[in-house]
């Protein structure tokens, strides 16, 4: 199986619209960062884990032109407001695109786009089949898959595990209960906003490497990184071995 990171950035994305600082007018492209999402590739099987706004420009640049089904963390606009540009996909394979999410977050795509639900669709629409999951083991074509719900300020949202690696977004705190699908893994992907300032809907660096120490995966890959973190070349040298920043266009075997 095969992780490739299309995007490694917060809402905002990096650079920032209008900011001067040195990560947004850094010429690495390392420190150019799309809204968060990454495919899985398992055989010929294409798993996209959320659908951002910046969804058509990653698969572009990546050369993907299939995806399979999609798994939605939550519902922010971030994670979610890509879908309508899943519509040349539904065109050239003639079927509705299944969306894997819970029962809040299938709701809230209903209601952000119920031109792809309607029953008498227009001309041009998308297509989408929701399917609802729980806290619990499912499996799409031969990848079994294992949700991990962790807290988002105090919006319960989902990670998910493949295998024995993990990817997580947008959380704040993930429960004792929780932390015993992250024990001992070969690669855990998390998300760190910034290095020091305190946020209440995500990681900070401090608190990462909290969870690395407790959880003890053999490699951790920082993503939904903010330009307040510093540059790619500044930073990746400083984090503690075996700890990565994630960023566009990575791929990892696992």
């Amino acid at each position: 199986m095969k992780l490739k990171f299309l995007g490694t950035g917060t809402s905002q994305g990096v650079p920032v619209i209008g900011c001067r600082c040195r990560v947004c007018t850094s010429e690495n492209p390392k420190d150019r960062r799309f809204r968060a999402s990454v495919m899985i590739t398992n055989d010929d099987q294409k798993i996209l884990v959320d659908c951002g706004p910046d969804f058509r420009q990653q698969m572009l640049i990546n050369e993907e032109e299939k995806v399979d089904a999609v798994l939605i963390t939550h519902e922010h606009n971030d994670h979610v407001i890509g879908l309508d540009d899943m519509r040349p996909l539904i065109f050239r394979y003639g079927r509705d695109i299944p969306i894997y999410c819970s029962k809040r977050v299938g709701d809230e795509i209903t209601s952000r786009f119920p031109y792809a639900f309607a029953e008498v669709k227009y001309p041009g629409a998308p297509s989408f089949e929701l399917f609802e999951i729980e806290n619990k083991p499912f499996t799409l074509g031969n990848t079994e898959i294992t949700p991990v719900e962790v807290s988002h300020y105090k919006l319960k949202i989902f990670g998910y595990k493949f295998k024995n690696l993990v990817y997580i977004t947008d959380a704040s705190y993930i429960s004792k209960a929780e932390k015993e699908k992250l024990k001992n893994l070969d690669c855990l992907i998390l998300n760190c906003i910034r290095k020091t300032e305190p946020h209440p809907a995500h990681f900070i660096l401090p608190e990462v490497i909290e969870l690395f120490n407790e959880l003890k995966p053999k490699k951790l890959y920082l993503t939904h990184i903010s330009h307040h973190f510093g540059t790619y070349s500044t930073e990746e040298n400083k984090l503690p071995e075996n700890i990565h920043l994630a960023f566009d266009g990575l791929e990892i075997d696992f």
